[in-house]
């Protein structure tokens, strides 16, 4: 009787380690299956779009037709609707985040406001984008320019920043504030020294993928200010600008002459990256300096 329990038992601990391999392996694999469509993905924008990078093609206005010359109003129109999309969502985000988490209480209404919150990160950025027409273009009258992208795009990235930041706020364990709390400190005084310095790293981590995504969007930006073609940089926040996912839309699938601009797209596409690659490593020092400065 004992060892055919003890065999039954063996039996159960072979299958358990079965199951776990099978399960490690289907995670690796679809890990390899993920960098490298990503590795192939970024060898062919690379490989294609280096040739066409040079001073010109970073420092001149498009010409002919689109087809000779450079990229550098989409990149100085990408940059300053980014700059606004920060601007506006990054601090209400996470302003809201804490108070959400530190602040409020647990009720209806509080589930009621993260829910709406969580639908709203989920909506298409396209609905976004007419929305921003509506409210940014006619009612505030601040027509298609760079202010009125800026604006809904940071209203597109808000729900992502409270969500990552508040998510950010329950990581930290309760006994940073209860002992605090139990030292006499008032609240903001918790707050800011025992649970910020913890939770920024992520806060922050949210918001910059937050932005990256807003950086790429099309749809909310075709409709609020960017234009096809602008030979010059914007002068103010009023003027409509050129912006470098519209500009790829534009050369990669709209152009009257695709394979002449074909190269240029690719270049594009290549700068788009780069932009994106920086934005995030400005990201991680400025969230570095401030968790060691916050620790310390």
């Amino acid at each position: 009787m004992s060892r055919s329990i003890k065999k039954s038992k063996n039996n159960k601990f072979e299958k358990s380690v079965l199951l776990q391999w099978v399960g490690f392996f289907l995670v690796r694999l679809a890990t390899y299956a993920v960098l490298f469509i990503l590795i192939y993905f970024l060898y062919d924008i690379a490989s294609k779009g280096y040739k066409s990078i040079s001073w010109e093609f970073l420092t001149e206005a498009p010409r002919k037709g689109m087809t000779q010359g450079g990229i550098l109003p989409a990149i100085v129109g990408t940059f300053l609707v980014t700059m606004i999309t920060a601007i506006v969502a990054v601090p209400l985000g996470m302003a809201a985040a804490i108070y959400l988490n530190e602040y409020a209480g647990a009720g209806r209404l509080t589930r009621l406001i993260r829910l709406s919150i969580r639908n709203l990160a989920g909506v298409p950025s396209i609905v976004y984008g007419l929305f921003g027409v509506i409210l940014f273009v006619n009612i505030l009258k601040f027509g298609t320019s760079v202010l009125s992208a800026g604006l809904t795009l940071g209203l597109l990235t808000l729900p992502w920043t409270i969500t990552a930041s508040e998510e950010a706020l329950k990581s930290v364990p309760d006994a940073y504030r209860e002992g605090a709390l139990a030292l006499g400190a008032t609240k903001w005084q918790m707050i800011r020294t025992n649970v910020l310095p913890y939770s920024i790293p992520g806060m922050l981590t949210g918001a910059v993928l937050g932005l990256a995504r807003a950086a790429g969007e099309t749809a909310p930006i075709m409709f609020t200010g960017a234009a096809f073609y602008l030979p010059y940089l914007p002068r103010s926040l009023k003027d409509q600008f050129m912006a470098l996912p519209y500009h790829l839309y534009i050369m990669a699938t709209q152009h009257h002459a695709i394979d002449k601009a074909r190269a240029i797209a690719y270049g594009t596409a290549l700068v788009l990256i780069v932009f994106i690659v920086i934005f995030n490593l400005g990201a991680i020092i400025i969230r570095a300096r401030l968790r060691n400065k916050w620790r310390n």
